[in-house]
């Protein structure tokens, strides 16, 4: 029987619980299948130490939880990140940004000493790039870091109406082909102006949940 997207996403969710143990901090990220998680941590609200979200978003829903939330810079060991993607390939690779929160989703995952990634199967992609690569970007600065996106061969587009939790803009790249995501992190990540780009390749995740039809496939 096929399932909807939003199935799928709780299926990937629910998978995730198993890799959360008590009396630890647990990273949490931004979006959709994240928002699904959240939903099965009302259990958890006495058993954690607490959580450090990575956006203004996801700290409203687990303040409705009662869960305690935490700044990073006061945790010594964040044992595990659980986040979503927009895309994501076999080698765990990811695209992430949709969301506008790039920036502290990159920041806490370099933290964790395990990133646990959930997705539908609609995400995986054996090429990255079909979804748009967000590049948040100093405001001041967005035309320049066009003029160079395009010369890499993207087409960046500004969100407008968009401004991140950090202030800044979002130029989503259209038109890329992704097959040396390692190399084109690094490389947008030098222009200046940019904050950081939406590719998890240099740090991605080290499992990769997906939520299928038939069950839940562990990557």
């Amino acid at each position: 029987m096929a399932l909807s997207a939003s199935e799928k996403k709780q299926r990937a969710a629910g998978a995730a619980l198993k890799f959360i143990r008590a009396d630890t901090v647990l990273g949490v990220g931004t979006g959709s299948t994240v928002n699904a998680l959240i939903e099965l941590l009302g259990p958890w609200q006495t058993r954690l130490r607490g959580a450090v979200s990575s956006s203004e978003a996801s700290s409203i829903r687990l303040r409705a939880l009662g869960i305690p939330l935490l700044d990073l810079n006061e945790v010594d060991n964040l044992d595990i990140y659980i986040d979503g993607a927009d895309e994501a390939n076999p080698r765990r690779e990811l695209i992430k940004g949709g969301g506008a929160a790039l920036t502290r989703e990159k920041i806490v995952a370099a933290a964790a000493r395990r990133f646990i990634c959930i997705v539908d199967d609609s995400k995986l992609v054996e090429v990255l790039g079909r979804f748009p690569l967000p590049v948040e970007v100093i405001p001041m600065a967005r035309a320049l870091v066009s003029r160079q996106l395009s010369e890499l061969g993207g087409r960046p587009v500004w969100r407008t109406g968009t401004v991140t939790d950090n202030g800044n803009h979002i130029l989503d790249v259209h038109d890329l082909s992704i097959t040396e995501p390692c190399a084109l992190e690094a490389t947008i990540n030098q222009i200046t102006g940019v904050v950081t780009v939406g590719l998890f390749a240099a740090r991605p995740a080290d499992v990769l949940i997906v939520g299928t039809d038939s069950g839940v496939r562990t990557i």
